[in-house]
């Protein structure tokens, strides 16, 4: 485990194209209109991309790549979703 905020949440921005990491989230019950709560990070040795692990709209949990995601937001709160409002991303 890699150590990160407890209030940490993400957006999920999905790269695409044939070097694409694997799973795609937005194919894999995740929004990109929502916040996801980050409840833990692993660093495969073998690797330099570090996996976020997420609960999804259906409440899975996933391990995403670091390479689909973006910094949401440190909220405390015990929510593991959030809808992300992309007019606070522009200001």
């Amino acid at each position: 485990m890699i150590a990160f905020h407890p209030n940490l949440f993400v957006r999920v921005e999905e790269l695409t194209g044939p070097r694409a990491p694997q799973p795609s989230p937005l194919q894999s019950g995740f929004s990109p209109d929502r916040l996801y709560r980050v409840l833990g990070v692993y660093n495969a040795s073998e690797s330099s991309d570090a996996f976020f692990i997420l609960p999804n709209d259906r409440d899975e949990m996933w391990f995403i790549c670091q390479r689909h995601l973006r910094f949401g937001a440190l909220v405390e709160t015990s929510a593991h979703h959030l809808p992300y409002l992309h007019a606070q991303a522009s200001d």
